[in-house]
């Protein structure tokens, strides 16, 4: 071996060894520049060379001696190798049943890592952890928290899953899973029921705070109806309570620190009094509409709706009856037609107003609004029945100006502020003019009936001068309303027709005083066979020449020749119209007795000294 280590180092072949010998005594050579050194360069070559090759036999003869050394080595070894590979065979042989044992044991230990492997995965798919476990069952009272749902849906999930099972050759594994999740499901429920319901019942403050594992427990209680419903009832009850305690307090005590006011001590102004109890349920009823839709906002199941109507309407039942007890002590004492009035629409708008907020859910509190409503409207059109009944019971004698009786004044100051008020509720526009025609006829029939059996013993002019004040006044009280264009026009044609009677008097008042209303009447009477008109008695010249002195009077100054009556109209348009189209007539008629007068048949002589002025002149004067 020590051989061996020593041919590891590196070593120069004689060779090599051989030629830089030879470079080195050919460059010595060359610096030879003795003729000698010349001629025995080949010599000492061949010397040089001979010395080498001895070197190198030299060197040969130790690497040779090194190389059967090796190989003795290599023999010894190749014999050690050849007894270790006889010894590994025997062992092969001795321990081959080891082996085989041995892989047996590791492909059985394989298996029975991946049984394992697939038990923890089955366990972790269909069962519980114990911590699920004791969440689900719990203690009697103890809180519920997310983890509870969460363990909850669990068990939903595994109930599901484990279907699959049926249809595999598991199945009595798949039924013992299913029944013991819908065990531990119903315990669950159960025990989420108790707890929900005894939420419930602490939600006893006006302010009430929907707590969002509430708003789980009704989302996860939906998949069983009857403990569903049996929570919202134990909701609607705690809720009813708190709004009748909360109404009773908001009449009596007023709010906190005595802010707001207690509602009963505004029960002297009955128009204040309900309207603060409507707006105060008003209030309430939306708010316990948002309680319940925040207590259900989760739950997706059908008829959550009609769920939250039932619940209101049984929240807002408790507090119908002192609600009606109070109206109906308002409205039966009878405040007055107006107040009763805008009562009657007060009821109304918050009827309308609760309805659309919760639809027909609140049944009950919306039908007793209903009924005090109607109750109020009742009162309302007795009230004023009454009062037209009284018209007519004692009927007023026009007074001497003719213009509207004190009865009729009061009762249109009473219209007026009845539909004052009506014009500014804020009821639906249908029901407003419906109520409109009703009133209208209540209070304008007797006061038109009223009006005309008062004017019924005065004369012509008088009564048609009394019915148009009066008319007019209606008309214009009516006309500052809406929905009374049919009744306007009503009121216009009988202002009309009195307008002819009193436009027909005044004319026949001005050819009276002036002399020509016999002239006229005779002209419109008179038959050719009867002969000229200037044969006719006090149809001749003289009579027309003393008749037209008086209308040139007239023509000179027509304002002195008004009716009185004219003078008592409340309307200064109206007169007008009297006096102008009553002018027409007059000019009408002085055309037919010019006519008449220059016609030759009649037989006057000179008849333009009698009629000097054409009817064109006369009607220029009087326009």
């Amino acid at each position: 071996m020590a051989s061996a280590m020593g041919l590891a180092r590196p070593q120069r072949s004689p060779t090599t060894r051989c030629r830089a010998s030879c470079t080195r005594s050919w460059k010595r050579g060359l610096k030879m520049t003795s003729l000698r050194t010349r001629r025995n360069l080949r010599g000492d070559i061949e010397r040089r060379s001979l010395a080498i090759n001895e070197e190198f036999v030299s060197i040969f003869k130790d690497v040779k001696e090194e190389l059967e050394s090796i190989n003795e080595d290599v023999q010894a070894m190749s014999s050690c190798c050849q007894d270790m590979t006889s010894r590994l065979q025997a062992a092969k042989e001795q321990t081959q049943d080891l082996i085989v044992k041995t892989t047996k044991l590791q492909a059985e230990n394989q298996r029975l890592e991946i049984r394992a492997q697939v038990a923890d995965a089955f366990l972790s798919k269909f069962q519980l952890t114990s911590d699920e476990m004791t969440l689900l069952r719990g203690t009697r009272g103890g809180p519920v928290t997310e983890d509870f749902f969460k363990a909850l849906g669990r068990v939903k999930q595994i109930h599901n899953d484990v279907k699959v099972l049926l249809r595999t050759n598991q199945q009595t594994a798949g039924l013992e899973i299913m029944e013991q999740m819908a065990l531990l499901q119903e315990t669950a429920y159960e025990r989420l029921y108790r707890w929900a319901q005894s939420e419930c019942r602490a939600l006893t403050q006006e302010s009430c705070d929907v707590s969002a594992v509430l708003t789980q427990a009704m989302e996860a209680l939906q998949d069983r109806p009857v403990l569903y419903k049996y929570t919202l009832d134990e909701f609607g009850t705690a809720r009813r309570s708190t709004v009748v305690r909360g109404f009773i307090d908001a009449l009596t005590r007023g709010g906190p620190g005595g802010t707001p006011r207690p509602i009963e001590m505004h029960s002297h102004d009955p128009l204040r009094y309900v309207g603060d109890m409507l707006a105060w349920l008003h209030q309430a009823t939306a708010s316990e509409k948002e309680h319940l839709e925040a207590l259900l906002k989760h739950v997706t199941a059908q008829g959550v709706k009609e769920n939250i109507q039932e619940v209101v309407g049984h929240i807002t039942e408790g507090v119908c009856r002192p609600l009606k007890v109070r109206i109906e002590q308002v409205i039966l004492a009878e405040p007055g037609a107006v107040l009763l009035y805008k009562i009657s629409n007060l009821l109304k708008f918050y009827h309308h107003t609760i309805s659309g907020i919760v639809g027909n859910s609140a049944a009950t509190l919306l039908t007793t609004i209903e009924e005090m409503h109607l109750l109020s409207k009742k009162i309302f059109f007795s009230s004023l029945s009454l009062h037209a009944n009284k018209l007519m019971d004692k009927i007023e004698l026009p007074p001497p100006d003719l213009g509207p009786s004190s009865a009729l004044s009061q009762t249109l100051t009473l219209l007026r502020d009845v539909l004052a008020s009506h014009d500014s509720s804020v009821v639906p526009l249908d029901a407003r003019q419906a109520d409109f025609v009703q009133v209208l006829s209540c209070v304008l029939d007797p006061l038109l009936q009223m009006c005309t059996v008062s004017a019924s013993n005065l004369g012509t002019a008088d009564m048609a001068t009394f019915m148009v004040n009066s008319l007019y006044m209606m008309k214009t009280t009516l006309a500052l309303f809406e929905f009374t264009d049919r009744r306007l026009e009503m009121l216009q044609f009988q202002i009309e027709a009195h307008l002819d009677t009193l436009i027909n008097e005044q004319a026949s008042y001005v050819l009276t005083r002036v002399g020509l209303s016999y002239i006229y009447n005779t002209i419109q009477q008179h038959r050719p066979d009867q002969g000229s008109l200037a044969s006719m008695p006090n149809l001749d010249s003289v009579a027309l020449k003393a008749a037209m002195a008086q209308f040139d009077r007239y023509l000179s100054a027509p304002d002195h020749l008004l009716m009185p009556q004219l003078n008592s109209l409340l309307s200064a348009t109206v007169k007008e119209q009297i006096i102008k189209q009553s002018t027409e007539l007059v000019c009408r008629a002085y055309g037919e007795v010019h006519a008449a007068v220059m016609n030759p048949v009649n037989a006057y002589k000179d008849p333009e000294s009698i009629l000097h002025r054409s009817p064109e002149q006369v009607k220029t004067l009087l326009s």
